[in-house]
């Protein structure tokens, strides 16, 4: 996406230089040019979404879980940057500390890029189907308040793999290093912090719009896949071991806003049917742990489709 936007704001700037060079020497200076935007991109959107069966680690059975999302995209010259942030709430059968109410989650996501391209003025790291390679860093945190009271922190490092799919799709491969600081009330030590071992993790993202269909029916099939190593205990109290977590989601979107309104408003209302398989959630080991087993058996997978509604402005 971003070679795209690099290569269509070159082109504009290339075609208004021809237009003024050609302007008789006798006539005015034309005005300058309006500086050009720092971003390429710029989308915010909110959304609302509904998961029919979700799972919170430590609770028995499945519930729904109304979402409430917040999303920015950005492109400028040098990279990218995305951030998300969702509030999720729980029924009572998830109940808050203390009881009474349903939990309340907070979760935020940041990734930013650089393009190696951009950085070092080169096209070598563009090749068939890759379109670039650029450095990432990023970061999540969240905070419940169930009895757990988790407080996640964690940093990723590394590097995104850029990939041209059919009909301008793209598809994104991010190997990285993780690591994780938290929080369990469980654990009295420390107040309950946990720092886990730092370890491997990779993050794929990608989207196809399906323009083979027909105009009036504008699809776009995009989802998210991610794999994050064991981490160690977190603290020795725990004396399972985390495993490979493996979180994914699959979504299938309809844009209202163009099949209503026209290509002018392309985009800018969405709504979308997805499905979730998450397991070994938090690294919590799905076969193994007391959390997963005894307390809340099942509860660190979740299987589960959703339907839900984006506004962009």
């Amino acid at each position: 996406m971003l070679r795209k936007s690099l290569l269509a704001a070159a082109a504009v700037s290339f075609a208004t230089a021809g237009l003024a060079a050609d302007l008789p020497s006798k006539k005015a200076p034309a005005p300058a040019a309006a500086a050009a935007p720092f971003f390429f991109v710029n989308d915010n959107s909110l959304s609302y979404s509904y998961q029919f069966n979700a799972t919170d680690p430590g609770i028995k059975g499945k519930f729904g879980k109304n979402v409430f999302s917040f999303t920015h995209f950005d492109v400028w010259a040098m990279g990218t940057n995305f951030f998300n942030v969702d509030l999720l709430k729980s029924p009572t059968i998830d109940p808050a500390n203390g009881g009474g109410t349903g939990a309340t989650e907070i979760y935020g996501l940041f990734r930013s890029t650089l393009g190696l391209n951009q950085v070092l003025g080169t096209k070598s790291f563009s090749m068939g189907p890759l379109s670039n390679v650029s450095l990432e860093v990023g970061a999540d945190a969240n905070s419940e308040n169930n009895a757990l009271a988790p407080a996640k922190k964690s940093l990723v490092a590394g590097l995104e793999f850029s990939f041209d799919l059919p009909y301008k799709g793209f598809f994104n491969l991010s190997p990285l290093f993780y690591k994780e600081w938290n929080h369990n009330s469980n654990y009295a030590l420390n107040g309950g912090s946990t720092e886990f071992n730092g370890t491997w993790a990779v993050e794929t993202v990608y989207s196809l719009p399906l323009a083979f269909l027909p105009e009036s029916v504008p699809l776009t099939f995009s989802g998210r896949a991610a794999f994050y190593g064991p981490k160690g205990t977190g603290t020795a109290a725990e004396p399972v071991k985390t495993a490979t977590e493996f979180n994914s989601e699959q979504r299938l979107t309809l844009d209202v806003g163009k099949m209503m309104f026209g290509s002018a408003r392309a985009g800018t209302i969405n709504t979308f049917v997805a499905y979730r398989y998450w397991t070994n959630k938090f690294g919590l080991d799905n076969a193994k742990s007391p959390v997963c087993t005894t307390f809340g058996p099942g509860s660190c997978k979740e299987n589960t489709a959703s339907v839900g509604l984006s506004v962009k402005f």
